[in-house]
């Protein structure tokens, strides 16, 4: 790893092991990654019986467990991901959700996937504020903010944005107009934009620039809509002169997801760059902490996203397909020949920025067949031979191009970006 920060990967009896070749939870510098967690019980590593409430508890234990075990709480959850099988048990898993977030509640992102690991009915993940850091850091009290701005639509159970030392996490907008708290009139072009005007009316009111965004990820129904939502995307990045005269865009990942809230047909959630930190961090200019967006020859190149984007101790590495960079076509085979093309593009991107695989810190795989994984973690081992990171596993019913499997990955930043040492 460059420079001196240490990677802190933990395990704990008290939450499932040995379901994959996975960390329950990764920290470096001022966040803990956790691994999606299914419900599974960790005393038999078996799936528990009983409906989706007892399923959503148990994945909630194990995040709780997992926390506790690194000497966190739950308050010290920004982040939660919940993955459904159906879209019909939200309220059921809410009813549940609340009992573990009474008072503060994170941002969130919800929604239905074709299916997930030991066809469980949810599966759950989270990010932890981390203020102690990893070594050698030196533990601070750092404040976590979490904000609301009434320009955009309010949920109960998601907080807007919720701000963490460098990074502020925003929870996934649907097309919800804010005056009304209806679905915007039109097609998925108009809910595209109308996501992306939420997501920008929370940075306004939180003064963060919207070229501050650093990854978007785009949830789709359809991924034939994917054309029109990118012609609505373009509109919006990039947003600024500054920004337009070096063409940044944010690393970005596409979602097919089998349902989504209030049946919207897109929703996007983002990670946002935050220069001026939380106290009592000092405030810094925005602009001279660095976003640095990077692209390299040796991986498919596409002009909506950056292959990777820094941003102080944390790179974002955009969703890579199984794309042949010499022909920039999907590659012929199985599963795991394009399992291996994605972490081939995913290792060049982590060289070309003078880092390792073992920085990376979060995993995330979809998948177009569930059934697949075994051959997938075949692969995946020999990227990961020793360390593991923490991982997320979805089936989708589609992925761009045909693809069986797509990855994505967070990058940890020891060397952090100007003016940081």
């Amino acid at each position: 790893m460059s420079g001196t920060i240490i990677k802190a990967a933990r395990n704990t009896e008290q939450a499932p092991q040995h379901l994959g070749p996975y960390t329950q939870t990764v920290a470096f510098s001022h966040y803990n990654n956790i691994s999606a967690q299914l419900p599974v019980d960790p005393k038999t590593g078996k799936m528990i019986a009983g409906d989706v409430k007892v399923q959503a508890k148990q994945c909630l234990n194990n995040i709780k467990a997992i926390v506790e075990s690194i000497g966190h709480v739950m308050d010290d959850v920004v982040k939660v991901t919940i993955f459904l099988q159906d879209m019909a048990d939200l309220e059921a898993v809410n009813a549940v959700y609340r009992e573990f977030f009474p008072h503060y509640v994170p941002t969130r992102t919800t929604l239905a996937v074709a299916a997930l690991p030991m066809d469980a009915q949810v599966q759950i993940e989270a990010i932890i504020s981390n203020g102690e850091g990893t070594f050698p850091q030196a533990p601070c009290a750092l404040i976590k903010l979490a904000r609301n701005s009434d320009k955009a639509p309010q949920d109960p159970l998601s907080t807007h944005t919720v701000a963490f030392s460098h990074y502020n996490n925003i929870g996934a907008q649907l097309p919800i107009e804010a005056a009304s708290g209806k679905l915007v009139a039109g097609g998925i072009q108009e809910q595209a934009a109308q996501c992306l005007k939420n997501i920008k009316a929370i940075l306004e009111s939180i003064d963060v620039p919207f070229d501050d965004i650093v990854k978007v990820n785009v949830y789709l129904k359809n991924l034939a809509d994917m054309d029109a939502v990118n012609a609505v995307y373009t509109t919006f990045f990039p947003d600024s002169a500054i920004a337009r005269a070096v063409a940044y865009v944010p690393a970005r990942s596409v979602i097919c997801a089998s349902a989504l809230p209030m049946d919207a047909l897109v929703q996007m959630d983002a990670v946002i760059s935050h220069g001026d930190g939380t106290p009592p961090q000092l405030v810094e200019d925005r602009h001279n902490l660095v976003i640095r967006a990077r692209n390299t020859d040796k991986a498919p190149k596409s002009p909506l996203h950056s292959q990777t984007v820094a941003f102080s101790h944390y790179n974002h590495i955009a969703g890579q397909l199984p794309l042949d960079v010499a022909t920039g076509k999907i590659l012929a085979g199985c599963v795991k020949e394009q399992t291996a093309q994605c972490l081939s593009n995913i290792k060049a991107i982590v060289e070309s920025i003078s880092h390792v695989m073992d920085d990376i810190v979060k995993i995330n795989i979809q998948l177009k067949h569930i059934e697949d994984l075994e051959a997938v973690n075949a692969i995946y081992t020999q990227y990961f031979p020793d360390y593991l990171p923490a991982r997320t596993v979805i089936g989708v019913s589609e992925l761009p191009a045909g693809a069986l499997v797509q990855i994505d990955a967070v990058v940890s930043n020891a060397e952090s970006t100007p003016p940081q040492a």
